[in-house]
């Protein structure tokens, strides 16, 4: 999951993106209003964690740019403000939830992928497409019920595949979501090549159909038709 933490307090900040990496999501950090504007008009995110004071806006506002903008991303807002009409408020502008300072990384973690299944998955715990099933919780794939076994970009690969199926998908844009910011350091698309590979080896070695197409010049398609 591509994450962007907005958050002015550094040291919980870097708590947040601290955390969040070690479960394997991808994460950017800003300490401002003007660059969490900057980041989501720039880039696509699968969801958000925003504080609502902000040194130079409101984290408000940040919501209500992104709903205007009709990007598909979840929203959690993360404040000390903690009465009911703040947090009414904050729902009504559009999050999906309303943590109050100080909670538990855990939890706010929890929330992120209750978002993920639901945007991507219909809220399912697992994903069924013809013989691939995926269990997001557990980050366990199968091929007719036979468990692979992925790296964290592999799997965060498949799942962005999954969820973008039939729709082309740029070299960039693979590498963005799977790496951030830090795309920029890479001389070539190499290592998405490589990722890709091991991907379909790993899939077709256990028996699941090739539905990792290439789109000579642009990028990759995913297509599948699903049975369940």
């Amino acid at each position: 999951m591509k994450l962007l933490i907005i958050e002015d307090e550094k040291s919980l900040n870097d708590a947040i993106v601290e955390y969040l990496s070690e479960d394997g999501h991808v994460c950017e950090a800003v300490y401002t209003y003007t660059d969490a504007i900057e980041k989501i008009e720039m880039y696509n995110y699968d969801s958000i964690v925003v504080d609502i004071n902000l040194p130079d806006g409101s984290g408000l506002d940040i919501i209500k740019r992104v709903k205007k903008s009709g990007k598909s991303m979840g929203i959690v807002i993360i404040s000390a403000r903690n009465s009911l009409e703040n947090k009414i408020e904050g729902l009504e502008t559009g999050a999906d939830n309303y943590l109050t300072k100080p909670f538990h990384l855990a939890e706010l973690n929890a929330h992120l992928k209750s978002i993920l299944r639901r945007i991507s998955f219909n809220g399912s715990e697992q994903i069924v497409f013809n013989e691939l099933k995926l269990l997001p919780g557990e980050h366990s794939v199968f091929v007719h019920d036979t468990e692979v076994n992925l790296t964290r970009k592999e799997y965060e690969l498949l799942v962005f595949f999954i969820s973008n199926k039939n729709k082309v998908i740029t070299k960039s844009g693979l590498a963005e979501h799977l790496w951030g910011d830090y795309m920029d350091m890479a001389d070539s698309y190499d290592f998405i090549y490589t990722h890709i590979k091991n991907l379909r080896n790993k899939l077709l070695k256990e028996g699941c159909a090739d539905y990792i197409k290439t789109v000579y010049g642009v990028g990759y398609k995913f297509e599948i038709s699903e049975s369940n």
